[in-house]
């Protein structure tokens, strides 16, 4: 049986051989090939989506650019739909996904995922000169707005609040401000995009939860090195002001913490 464990072991070795290349050297064939090749979906402002141009743009595109600057060189962008992206990295289409992943235990199990570079937390919204709900147990008897499949309608609707239902963030916004609701809870992020693009609109934040739900560039495991080298950009884009440049443009704030 030697010859058996021979064989297998000469298979073994020859699989190895034939693994991509990508597997813990995918750094070196990114700065080989001048290309770092972005997964992201296109359709989901603001983070990525076509301007009236129909030029690519977005928070995620403008920090994957830059990330690929500090690696030295180009970001390729490659659109696909939400549910086959992050599968696209098994198929090494892309090098990483940019496209406001949220950093979950379940997909720390099978990718990477750098810092986080932006968060996002739980926002009650109520009309500007509204003066009675300063906190979530204030909800308690009031109405609602929600998407009611949503968790931002169970955190409303453990506060206390009547929910109202709706078809997203745009309807509840107009809902508080007809004053058909007392209140929405959505996501900040969307709130702050709104606010940049309609600032004189009566609404505001009264509060927030502490817990933010954080987002990260997402890679394949077992590439140390490009993991390493997209954390050192990040922190430079942080430390140089660009971060905040790019962040003031989408929503008129620092959205990192």
């Amino acid at each position: 049986m030697k010859w058996l464990n021979t064989l297998l072991v000469a298979g073994a070795l020859q699989l190895l051989a034939l693994a991509p290349g990508h597997a813990g050297s995918n750094l070196d064939e990114i700065k080989s090939s001048g290309t770092f090749r972005i997964g992201t979906e296109g359709t989901y402002a603001p983070f990525t989506y076509h301007d009236a141009s129909g030029k690519l743009v977005g928070f995620d595109v403008e920090i994957g650019e830059e990330v690929a600057k500090r690696l030295g060189v180009k970001a390729q962008f490659l659109e696909g739909r939400w549910d086959g992206l992050i599968a696209g990295l098994d198929a090494n289409r892309y090098d990483a996904v940019i496209n406001q992943v949220g950093i979950t235990e379940e997909r720390k199990k099978k990718y990477d995922f750098s810092e986080p570079y932006i968060a996002s937390k739980a926002a009650l919204i109520v009309r500007g000169d509204n003066e009675a709900i300063k906190s979530f147990a204030d909800l308690k008897d009031k109405k609602s707005a929600q998407s009611l499949t949503s968790n931002f309608a169970k955190l409303a609707e453990a506060s206390g609040a009547q929910l109202v239902g709706t078809d997203g963030f745009d309807q509840s916004i107009q809902l508080v401000l007809n004053g058909r609701a007392d209140a929405t809870i959505n996501d900040s992020l969307s709130f702050l995009d709104f606010k940049k693009h309609k600032p004189d609109a009566n609404v505001k934040i009264a509060a927030t939860e502490d817990k933010a739900d954080y987002s990260g560039i997402i890679i394949r495991k077992g590439e140390p090195e490009l993991l390493a080298a997209i954390n050192a950009a990040l922190k430079e884009i942080q430390a140089d002001g660009t971060y905040q440049k790019i962040a003031d443009k989408y929503f008129g704030q620092d959205v990192s913490k």
